[in-house]
């Protein structure tokens, strides 16, 4: 059955009669022969044209979409870079010692044992938390400050001291409460 052709097969299977087998093939024969001339009809012409210059219209259109991706994925890339390139030429050592300070790193609450000068600067802001590939690193604030603007995922912990409105009636107001308060 496989050297038949689709009309024979399609004879074959009942699917198509012999009457209209043979209109088709007049058809065909028809078209060839006006091609042969140069005298196909205009109408299939212009329509075939339409249909070509429409794809063509379209895989410009789909090509500037992808080179739209591609430039936005390089971009992503290139800043990525800048971020990862910052975070390692000015992290701070971290100085292990024996205060814990607790921050959440994806709704998971994790905690990092400081020494107490570092505790002191991280709960004032003048350091910041970041992460980089899964691994917890410290760096100035305005360090901090710089990578938040371009891509805030990084950022764990960024302190900013709030120079909060004090009430002039309360009675505790000389008495702040510290924001480290160890109990």
């Amino acid at each position: 059955m496989a050297g038949k052709s689709l009309q024979e097969q399609l004879l074959g299977a009942g699917i198509v009669d012999k009457k209209k087998a043979k209109k088709i093939k007049a058809e065909k024969l028809q078209n060839k022969q006006k091609a042969k001339k140069g005298q196909l009809d205009t109408q299939e012409e212009e329509a075939r044209k339409r249909a070509l210059q429409r794809q063509k219209e379209e895989k410009v259109e789909k090509d500037k979409q992808l080179n739209l991706e591609r430039q936005k994925e390089l971009e992503k890339k290139a800043i990525a870079g800048q971020i990862r390139q910052m975070i390692i030429n000015n992290k701070v050592d971290k100085q292990d010692g024996d205060v814990a300070y607790n921050f959440t790193d994806n709704k998971v609450v994790k905690k990092m044992y400081l020494s107490d000068a570092m505790h002191k600067e991280l709960s004032e802001g003048k350091l910041s938390l970041l992460v980089l590939e899964g691994e917890y690193l410290l760096a100035p604030a305005a360090i901090g400050e710089k990578i938040a603007e371009k891509d805030d995922s990084y950022i764990l912990v960024l302190n900013t001291k709030s120079e909060e409105a004090l009430d002039e009636d309360d009675p505790y107001a000389e008495f702040v409460i510290p924001d480290d308060l160890m109990w």
